[in-house]
């Protein structure tokens, strides 16, 4: 599955064992679900299914639908999409959402899903980063030092105003913890955080499979908005993981978020491909 993720989707990052984690331990009361389409024993189609437990909205999510190149023009999209679907219809949710490549959009649209929103993946080989400019008050520290809460409220609360299809307004402590804190693929160590007066202001989050990575979340508090934590938090994480070893950074962006896409622009950062988010109304 990781094989053939990094094949089509290798901006996605997300190793083995985060993968077996993921199976193996799905987070509560999401109802989350895999497909994968097999021939001759090797895996070449995958899809997730699961409820979105992060929105006080009832949302249900297919996830990274994806078939190997060689397959495709088979059904096989069509089977995984249709499990998918079947998987989701008992929990009568009224809103649907999947994600699409630009060049699957005609067929998103067959299947009732409308495009609504783009999202912009980017790519940074981390060579030659400066160092990042901390305001004075503040310092940089590795999460891995850090109370896991105050990392989760600095997300919380700095993704309230995230743009997107749907608002993540009821993630709970628990849920990010399954999800985000305990997931094999964090590097607490390379993922940062800026203190100021004591108090986490903004936040880093670095997931690796060996020298890729993936920027899982940034973000900084509103109130300490408009002084570089993020820019000083990302570009801090970037350099921790440069220094093990990670040669190539990844990162994914809604089109309308302005701010962050500035931040890797400024970075370094350029785009490799794009998606769209797909909603689907069920009555």
């Amino acid at each position: 599955m990781v094989s053939l993720r990094t094949r089509v989707l290798p901006y996605l990052v997300r190793g083995v064992a985060p993968t077996r984690q993921m199976i193996m331990r799905p987070p509560r009361g999401q109802h989350w679900t895999a497909f994968v389409a097999e021939v001759d024993g090797e895996i070449i189609g995958w899809v997730s299914a699961f409820r979105n437990a992060g929105s006080t909205r009832p949302v249900g999510e297919i996830s990274l639908l994806h078939v190997h190149p060689e397959h495709r023009g088979r059904g096989i999209g069509g089977g995984l999409l249709t499990a998918a679907l079947d998987h989701l219809t008992p929990l009568r949710l009224p809103l649907l959402r999947g994600r699409a490549l630009p060049e699957s959009l005609p067929y998103a649209r067959r299947r009732g899903f409308l495009p609504s929103r783009e999202e912009r993946f980017s790519a940074l080989a981390l060579t030659a980063l400066p160092p990042p400019a901390v305001p004075p008050g503040a310092r940089l520290v590795a999460l891995s030092e850090v109370d896991p809460h105050h990392v989760y409220e600095v997300e919380r609360d700095a993704s309230t105003d995230e743009p997107g299809d749907v608002a993540t307004d009821a993630l709970t402590y628990e849920h990010w913890q399954a999800d985000t804190w305990d997931n094999l693929g964090l590097d607490r160590e390379a993922s940062t955080g800026v203190e100021v007066d004591g108090v986490l202001a903004a936040i880093s989050l670095v997931n690796r499979d060996g020298t890729r990575m993936w920027s899982d979340y940034t973000g900084t508090r509103p109130a300490h908005r408009g002084r570089g934590l993020a820019t000083a938090a990302k570009l801090a994480s970037l350099r921790r993981a440069a220094a093990s070893g990670v040669t190539v950074a990844y990162t994914g962006n809604d089109e309308a978020n302005a701010p962050m896409l500035a931040i890797n622009e400024r970075l370094g950062y350029r785009p490799v491909a794009a998606q769209w988010s797909c909603l689907r109304e069920t009555g």
